[in-house]
């Protein structure tokens, strides 16, 4: 059971979280670089205790939403996006079934929350300024993401490269892969061997240059 006071500090973190995820512009420099990195570890830093607590489809679901994604669970149309106005009721009756990272500060250090969901068959990754090849390989890692993943987007991640794609083979489940628009990626024909050989029925969507 939560206090009022740690609810209402919830409830202000989810709103000042918002407000920054959402700022576009900063005087590029040494300072703001520092500045944005840090809170971004912040607001990415795995709460332990708090995944123990309400269990990782919510605490997943707070990770997301305070670094600016998305969530959609099962059995529902609409996309949670405001932190504040998560669904309360039982913990467990809330399963998230896909994830729409686009624009967000998800990062590495905050992959963590995701290691006990069992019900995501969509991620999207699109314009994650913070996504690199340890993401996706964390991601391929996860025992339980192997089973359950049937579709993966991967568009303008400037800091992904071949050898983090390669890594998503382990998704053994997957059935649909969109990559677009991913510079560091230079060995499309070895990737396309790879995938045909580790997942045959693999629809492989290539819009690289």
């Amino acid at each position: 059971m939560f206090t009022f006071f740690h609810v209402d500090q919830m409830m202000l973190f989810g709103k000042v979280s918002q407000q920054l995820c959402g700022l576009k512009k900063l005087p590029w420099s040494c300072d703001s670089r520092y500045f944005w990195g840090w809170l971004n570890t912040v607001f990415n830093k795995v709460d332990y205790e708090r995944l123990r607590e309400v269990g990782p489809d919510r605490a997943t679901s707070e990770w997301l939403l305070r670094c600016g994604a998305m969530v959609r669970y099962h059995g529902q149309e609409k996309w949670q996006k405001d932190y504040n106005h998560l669904p309360t009721g039982p913990l467990d009756k809330y399963k998230i079934q896909a994830i729409d990272a686009t624009d967000s500060c998800i990062m590495n250090i905050g992959f963590d929350h995701m290691e006990g969901l069992k019900h995501v068959e969509k991620i999207r990754l699109c314009k994650c300024l913070y996504i690199e090849d340890e993401c996706l390989q964390r991601l391929g890692q996860l025992e339980n993401l192997q089973k359950s993943i049937l579709e993966m987007e991967i568009i303008s991640c400037g800091n992904v490269t071949d050898k983090g794609i390669i890594a998503l083979r382990h998704l053994r489940n997957l059935k649909y892969l969109l990559l677009s628009d991913l510079p560091g990626v230079k060995e499309k024909e070895n990737l396309v061997q790879a995938f045909k050989t580790a997942l045959p029925s693999l629809e492989l969507k290539l819009q690289l240059k």
